[in-house]
This record gives C-alpha cells, sequence and structure tokens, in this order.
C-alpha cells in the first residue's frame, strides 16, 4: 500500500497530513526518507519524527446517538453543530461509518480504524430505520420497495446542492407499516445499502416526504436504550462478532 495509507491506517493522522509529514521530510522508510509515491508492506519500518509506527492489530467501535440538528462532518462552513463537539476529544481523531444527515437521527458508529470503517460502510450488512412520511404508502411504493428502483434524472430527495442526478435502489430487506393518521405513515424498513440520502430519495421519488429518520440498527449492532447524545463501546460480545464478520470477508486489520 502507499506509505500515506500506511500511516493513516496504523496512526491518528489522516492521509493529508501524513503528505504533509512526508513532504516535510519527517517519515522515514528504514533509514531512508520517504516520498510520496513509496510502496509499503508489513515488513517496511516506518518512523514518524524518529519514533517507529507499528501495524495495529486492534481497533475499537463506539456506537453514538446522534441527535437531530448535528452534521456527520469534521467541521462546517455554515457554524452547525458537529458530532465531534458532542464527543469527547478523545474521539478526535475517530471516523464515522458513512452518515446520518443534519436532520436524521440514531445510530451511528465511529472507530479508530479506517480498515473498519471501510470495511462496515461498504459492507451489506442490514441497517434498520423508523421513518415518519407525509403522505400514504401506494401500491407503486411497495412494488418498488419488494422489486427496486432505477432513477433518473431526479433530485427529488437529495441535497440542493448535489451532482447525483441518478441512483438505483435495491430491494428492500423488509419493511413493515405501523399505521397512517393525519396525512402522515409510520413504518420501519430494513435495507442492506448505505448511499447518501437513499431512504430520502427513494421515497421522494413518489413525492413522499421523510419527515423523521431514526436508525435503530447495524448489522447485529442495535441502538436500544442509548440515550440521545450519548456513546458506549461495543461489547464483548458484539466485538466477536465483528470479528467473525472481518473473517469471513477476509478482510485484515
Amino acid at each position: 500500500m502507499r506509505i500515506n495509507q500506511f500511516i493513516s491506517h496504523n496512526t491518528t493522522y489522516s492521509r493529508r497530513k501524513a503528505d504533509e509529514l512526508i513532504k516535510a521530510g519527517l517519515v522515514k522508510i528504514g533509514s531512508k526518507i520517504a516520498t510520496l509515491s513509496d510502496q509499503v508492506n508489513e515488513e517496511s519500518k516506518i518512523s514518524i519524527k524518529g519514533k517507529r509506527v507499528y501495524k495495529k492489530k486492534q481497533f475499537s467501535v463506539i456506537i453514538y446517538h446522534k441527535p437531530k440538528g448535528e452534521l456527520v462532518s469534521k467541521k462546517d462552513d455554515r457554524a452547525r453543530r458537529i458530532i465531534y463537539q458532542s464527543l469527547p476529544k478523545s474521539f478526535a481523531s475517530w471516523l464515522s461509518v458513512g452518515r446520518l444527515d443534519f436532520a436524521s437521527e440514531g445510530l451511528l458508529l465511529l472507530t479508530d480504524s479506517p480498515v473498519i470503517a471501510n470495511a462496515l460502510m461498504h459492507s451489506d450488512l442490514e441497517r434498520e430505520y423508523y421513518l415518519k412520511i407525509k403522505g400514504q404508502i401506494s401500491p407503486k411504493v411497495i412494488e418498488a420497495m419488494q422489486n427496486g428502483l432505477e432513477v433518473q434524472n431526479e433530485k427529488k430527495g437529495a441535497h440542493a446542492k448535489t451532482k447525483i442526478t441518478s441512483m438505483s435502489f435495491a430491494p428492500f430487506i423488509g419493511w413493515e407499516i405501523f399505521g397512517s393518521s393525519g396525512g402522515y405513515t409510520k413504518l420501519k424498513v430494513i435495507i442492506n445499502e448505505g448511499k447518501n440520502r437513499e431512504l430520502r430519495r427513494f421515497f421522494g421519488h413518489f413525492d413522499l416526504e421523510v419527515m423523521d429518520l431514526k436508525r435503530v440498527a447495524f448489522g447485529v449492532l442495535e441502538l436500544g436504550l442509548l440515550k440521545e447524545g450519548k456513546y458506549r463501546y461495543l461489547t464483548q460480545s458484539e466485538y466477536d462478532k465483528l470479528r467473525d464478520f472481518l473473517k469471513n470477508k477476509q478482510i485484515r486489520y
């Protein structure tokens, strides 16, 4: 792998910061000053400012109950609140596993391992959500949930500045409609994708606005009774199941 990737995987430095350290001549491979194009492996002896960097063999994951009105980002040019303002400073370098948009809430995973973040983000693990929709769920919507959907040249439900106008939606793993009243419908859906604003865009295609969206599970990890704005580390049992998943997917960490 490239040396900046190795550094970001095994330290708290981002790839951008790793590049800066390399350009400044502060990174060595053995006794040689590293360059941006260098490739390394597990046998390479990498040091930063004279301190050896060892391959990380353990990782940590937390579940955070993200409230509405927080952005899953390191910073925001509009001065909106970000999740790292609510979490302790020790999590400042941790990575989120995907995102929940500003108006959504619920289970958000964060980890100190880029390998784990990438593996979970691009996995087909089930994600479970509770939704409140403005409007009624028609037979056409149910058919699309059953069979999937292809959307072309459309931005309904998307962020106003998005450049993505086409999106494909896989069939939902499951759903349950709890009832309708006052022009709103409440339901639970289970999907195994993590595309940007996927559910808002899916229902937006049918001119249905998602009023509330709450993620309550990601794979075997559940939000449970964790209070809004609070976090917890995974239990030993949850770590064991996560390691089994990584082993089955032949993902090395």
